[in-house]
This record gives structure tokens, sequence and C-alpha cells, in this order.
């Protein structure tokens, strides 16, 4: 299957929220910490939708990266689990990332469930490394939160 990204908006927090309490139970985001982080001017958050249908969201994911500043943290990504094992994850973590830099961004933080190495796994292969733990981070799940960080490398460029 192929998938489109576009910037997420405000008419999207329905369809965010519901993936959002399918994937996340006791950890989800309420509606309206989405609507404010998907409004705010500091964010920029994607929604992904197979091609020809705009109004089914698959997948998700958001930053925080104010203008000029140099550190920006990825604030959540969601992938449901019929659009898995797709490269969707990384796409939507490398259009982050991209984000990131084009705002001036040099370093790039996230917290991961310490009980999620699929999670864990996508972040250290784009070059994540652990840096801290929040203990009970997670809760009511009392699960530990990994810090990590990515010191964002310049773009590649080849001639042809």
């Amino acid at each position: 299957m192929t998938w489109q990204l576009r910037r997420a908006t405000a008419d999207d927090v329905d369809a965010l929220m519901a993936i959002e309490h399918d994937l996340f139970g006791t950890d989800a985001w309420s509606r309206e910490s989405m609507v404010a982080e998907v409004s705010d001017r500091h964010g920029y958050y994607l929604v992904a939708f197979p091609v020809g249908e705009p109004g089914r969201i698959d997948a998700y994911a958001g930053l925080r990266a104010p203008l000029r500043e140099p550190q920006a943290d990825i604030q959540t990504i969601a992938v449901v689990p019929a659009a898995r094992r797709h490269g969707l994850g990384r796409t939507l973590m490398l259009s982050l990332i991209d984000e990131a830099r084009q705002r001036g961004a040099r370093e790039i933080f996230l917290e991961v469930r310490a009980d999620n190495p699929g999670a864990q796994a996508l972040y250290e292969s784009l070059g994540f490394e652990g840096i801290a733990v929040r203990p009970r981070y997670y809760q009511p799940d009392d699960v530990d939160a990994i810090v990590m960080r990515l010191t964002i490398p310049e773009p590649e460029v080849s001639l042809a």
C-alpha cells in the first residue's frame, strides 16, 4: 500500500483521538491536548492516509520545534496495526527530522516506553541514542521512559 502525508489540522483531531485511544489506552492524550498540539505554531503534525482515501488516517506524528531553537522534541507517533511493517513510521520520523532541521534545530529528543522494543529499534536505526531513563514516567502503568537524542545530521547531497 502507498500513503500520502499532509499537515494535520484541527479537523483531523477526531480521527487522531480514535487512533490515540486504540493504541495508547491509559497513555492516551486528552482531546484538549491534541487540539492544542496540532494548532500550536511551534508544532508540526503530519497525518498519513492511503492514496485516494484522504478521509482515512492510518498514522500520525508530531514535532515541537520553535523556529531557530537548537532543540526539538518528537511529541508522538502512531501507526495503526494494519499499516505497520511498511516503513510508514520511518517515513514520518524522517519527515519530522527534516522539518526540525529546516527550523534550525541541531538535536531532537523523544521519550519511548521501556517496554516498546519495536519503537526503540526504529529510533536507534535512525541514529537516536538513549541518554537517560525517567523511572515510572508512564502512568498508571509504572513503565519507565527512555530518553533518546539525535544529533541531526546535515542533509546528504550527491552529484548525479
